[in-house]
């Protein structure tokens, strides 16, 4: 039986532990994301200053980062038993912290991400508000049917970026092509760890799109979203007097192809695990693309 000083020992994680738990990583990539779009698309004729040093810009991506943050913290919460079976090595919550605990956590990680964006704006607020709600049915419910989570949680990382012009109503219509660069390439990539975990989610019953039509027709979809997604930028990127965003969405077309064909020749966990590792790095070459527009007008 353990004493009190060891269950509190028990019950402390570690650095390492919270940062896999709140997935530290990837809020940086949102916070930098949302920095970038302010400093680097809205402010492309403005000083950078104006907006690295506005606290309304502090706030609004502090405020998301919490929501996403409660929003991976919840969704290991529901996911516990999935995960065993899909990445054992990954779980926390219910193996390393209380599930109690975790909930706590993710209900004061969301209560200030609205709190902190009320204090922006009411509108800003109230996007929050829906995102840490959306965040929660997903874990709970959406994520369990086909598509449905995938259009999710591509929609809410669009949503980071778009609220930014909310605060800054400028230079719209290019955080609009990234937005929707990012809602392409998240809904890819979500429905490639569908394809990934299609096992565990099979087992408890979700209704992933693996899962409901099986692997091969799944690919299929992939590669009708990537045509929509490449027809889709290239028709907004033309309406766009702007020479170097041409030229980045003509070189995406080199990994889009590279794509393709891994996409065509996968068929195993690894190969999906890559896969979903290849979307994020053209994630990352989209955020590092923003600082060229105040180099290249």
């Amino acid at each position: 039986m353990l004493t009190k000083k060891e269950e509190k020992s028990e019950n402390r994680l570690s650095p390492s532990e919270i940062v896999q738990l709140i997935r530290l990583p990837n809020l940086i990539i949102i916070f930098v994301t949302q920095y970038f779009t302010a400093i680097f698309l809205v402010g492309m004729d403005d000083p950078f200053r104006l907006y690295l040093f506005d606290p309304n810009l502090f706030l609004l991506s502090a405020s998301t980062v919490l929501i996403a943050a409660g929003g991976y913290i919840i969704n290991d919460y529901y996911d516990i038993k999935i995960d065993y079976i899909n990445r054992p090595d990954k779980v926390v919550v219910g193996k390393l912290i209380k599930r109690r605990i975790a909930l706590t956590t993710h209900i004061v990680f969301s209560f200030f991400g609205v709190l902190i964006g009320l204090f922006v704006s009411l509108i800003i607020g109230g996007i929050n508000l829906i995102a840490a709600f959306l965040l929660w049915f997903y874990s709970n419910q959406l994520k369990r049917l086909p598509f449905v989570g995938n259009v999710t949680i591509a929609f809410l990382t669009a949503l980071g970026l778009l609220v930014v012009i909310i605060l800054y109503p400028k230079n719209h219509l290019i955080v609009i092509i990234y937005a929707l660069f990012a809602f392409f390439i998240n809904l890819i990539r979500e429905i490639i760890k569908d394809i990934e975990d299609w096992k565990g989610d099979q087992a408890f019953g979700c209704k992933t799109l693996p899962v409901v039509l099986g692997i091969r027709k799944t690919k299929r979809i992939v590669l009708f979203i990537l045509l929509i997604f490449i027809g889709s930028v290239v028709w907004l990127t033309l309406k766009q007097d702007n020479y170097f965003l041409k030229i980045y969405f003509v070189f995406l077309a080199i990994p889009a192809v590279i794509f393709i064909q891994r996409l065509m020749r996968a068929d195993s966990k690894r190969d999906f695990y890559l896969l979903s590792g290849f979307c994020k790095l053209i994630m990352l070459s989209g955020i590092i693309s923003m600082i060229f527009f105040k180099l290249v007008k």
